[in-house]
């Protein structure tokens, strides 16, 4: 029986479903995880990712292995699963909450992974409702990366605004970063898209600042992985080009995230540490592309997962706490109140 499922996954008793989103658009292929082991392959290839599904999913699995297991191991299993990912930060705020449990036992890290899906939910809501409330019908948005149901508990972060403003009855147009080198643009993004029954056109990445030369975007969405105390923040490598081509072209800028995004102790975009993933995604010869190779199998890579925005290149950080423009976030106010 499932005590909670979200678009890409349901959490059972004694283990995790998750929809393999290396396998979309092709195939919805729900995976059995029972164990960290399984979590941390599935997430390193990236059939679990999204910042917030990331620290949700390593909670259960957390609880779940508590269930099973003496508690002196399971401060050590966090560890592990804590550097699966180093950048994103909800995995951080997810692994912290749960560790604040250990003295209460195995029973009350279960709550506590439920209680963190559940707060998932409500804040993809609040901050999709206030990124629906920055778009107007005719709105032509461009997206990068996904940022959607598959990426949450919820409805999403930039994309969840998306959807909410369908509800609402607003008429957008939506340019997909294909988002290179893994397209999970293309892939994933695309396919909510279609499914959220939006217009869409899908583009290159480097197809953008042409698309704004002409005019054609009216505002840039993007989600986040860390955000720090002064507002800069991390996203899917190719954000920060965006944002500078927007900057450019006087395009609004807009980064959508949680509070749990947000890491206070982290000053400035400086201190975040950034993945760097296997060269054969860049090369070819992933599981994504069928085993197609498209450059030298020596030629030498570099293949950062992610880059930093400078906050003076953003128009508003909107959290599930308010929408900040850039004296708010030097005012500290993003930061007032987090738990």
């Amino acid at each position: 029986m499932v005590n909670l499922q979200s678009r890409s996954l349901r959490v059972y008793a004694d283990a995790l479903e998750y929809l393999d989103q290396t396998r979309l658009p092709q195939a919805e292929e729900w995976v059995r995880c029972d164990s960290p082991e399984a979590w941390q392959h599935a997430v390193k290839r990236l059939a679990i990712r999204g910042a917030p599904l990331i620290g949700l999913s390593a909670a259960f699995v957390l609880a779940q292995y508590a269930a099973r297991h003496p508690q002196s191991e399971w401060q050590l299993v966090s560890d592990r699963l804590r550097a699966t990912r180093p950048t994103a930060v909800n995995l951080m705020y997810c692994l912290d909450a749960m560790e604040a449990c250990f003295a209460q036992g195995a029973d009350a890290l279960a709550e506590r992974a439920k209680a963190l899906f559940e707060e998932d939910r409500a804040l993809c809501q609040r901050m999709a409702e206030r990124g629906a409330d920055l778009l107007a019908s005719g709105d032509r948005v461009l997206t990068h990366c996904n940022t959607g149901a598959l990426a949450t508990a919820g409805v999403g972060t930039a994309i969840g605004a998306l959807a909410i403003a369908k509800q609402r009855g607003i008429d957008l147009h939506v340019y997909v970063d294909e988002t290179r080198p893994l397209l999970q643009g293309g892939r994933l993004t695309a396919w909510e898209m279609a499914d959220l029954d939006i217009p869409y056109q899908l583009i290159t990445d480097s197809m953008a600042a042409s698309l704004m030369a002409a005019g054609k975007v009216d505002k840039v969405m993007v989600g986040a992985d860390r955000i720090c105390a002064n507002g800069d923040f991390a996203n899917k490598v190719g954000t920060y080009m965006l944002s500078v081509a927007a900057h450019y072209h006087q395009v609004p800028f807009y980064v959508v995230a949680p509070y749990t995004t947000v890491d206070p102790a982290c000053a400035t975009g400086a201190a975040i540490p950034i993945e760097q993933r296997d060269g054969a995604e860049v090369r070819g010869a992933t599981g994504a592309f069928g085993g197609v190779v498209w450059a030298p199998s020596d030629a030498p890579v570099w293949n950062p997962a992610f880059d930093v925005t400078p906050a003076s290149l953003v128009t508003a950080w909107v959290l599930d706490t308010g929408v900040f423009d850039s004296a708010a976030i030097a005012r500290g106010e993003h930061l007032r109140g987090w738990r």
